[in-house]
């Protein structure tokens, strides 16, 4: 299997590296998954949701990852599906080749409820899947609080779960040509390596946003987002928050017709 390997953190980012290990080969995963080209932003472009490059050029670097080619690209997560299955994939593998499968991530943070629809990485798994290639979002929540006793969230570890759960959504078959999988797993401080795995709706309930208030030197007033980014006005039973909190991975099955079909017949009409 051929795996083309994206994120939002930067092709530098702790999350992408362990990932990559995990894929290609590792003591707790031995088999590589399958071939891995990764192309990913060359900095931190978390948050920027689904935006892409029209009005400047695309640069990009050959760079290695764990030891593997890889390439950089000074654009966004939706950029780098975009170029890499448009461009560099075909001039790797040749004309008319797509990857088998689009998995982006492990992101530095949780993409439950409706950061899905900020999220860069989930972003880069729709650009796949518009494009005709299966994708798998891959996200990691950090908790201050349980992971205080340890410099840095233990990413190799959240990465072999992911990659255990990866493995088992495609034991009997990847998904189909425009199918996106959006994978939480849970903060290392409350992660168990056979956690279970729930498939489960987003949360979509507003974020409570929070705003410092401040001032330049010469008076100037200016707003500095000092939100959680995982507290929410509400979190229904069963969707992917409240398991997550509860140390269960969530696997949500996303969709990029954002058409509500329920109200289409009464708006026709409205206007008939």
């Amino acid at each position: 299997m051929q795996i083309l390997l994206t994120n939002d953190d930067g092709i530098r980012a702790p999350g992408i590296e362990a990932l990559h290990a995990q894929l290609t080969g590792s003591e707790a995963h031995p088999d590589p998954l399958g071939d891995v080209f990764t192309v990913a932003p060359m900095n931190v472009q978390s948050a920027t949701s689904h935006g892409i490059t029209y009005h400047a050029p695309l640069m990009t670097r050959a760079t290695k990852i764990n030891g593997h080619d890889a390439v950089a690209v000074d654009g966004r997560p939706a950029d780098c599906s975009k170029l890499a299955l448009t461009n560099l994939w075909p001039e790797r593998y040749g004309d008319g080749r797509r990857p088998d499968l689009v998995i982006s991530g492990m992101n530095a943070g949780a993409n439950c409820g409706i950061n899905v629809i900020y999220s860069g990485t989930v972003a880069a798994a729709i650009e796949a899947a518009f494009l005709g290639v299966p994708s798998i979002a891959v996200s990691l929540h950090l908790d201050r609080e349980l992971d205080a006793d340890r410099p840095h969230p233990d990413y190799d570890r959240a990465a072999a779960v992911a990659r255990r759960v990866i493995d088992q959504l495609i034991a009997g078959g990847l998904p189909g040509a425009h199918e996106i999988l959006s994978i939480n797993i849970p903060a290392t401080g409350r992660l168990r390596d056979d956690a279970e795995v729930v498939v489960c709706p987003m949360n979509t309930h507003a974020m409570v946003d929070q705003f410092d208030e401040r001032h330049t030197p010469h008076g100037e007033r200016y707003f500095w987002s000092a939100g959680n980014g995982l507290a929410f006005h509400g979190a229904d039973e069963g969707t992917d928050v409240p398991e997550l909190m509860a140390g269960k991975v969530t696997v949500t099955p996303l969709s990029f017709d954002m058409t509500n079909h329920a109200k289409v017949s009464f708006w026709r009409d409205r206007l008939a």
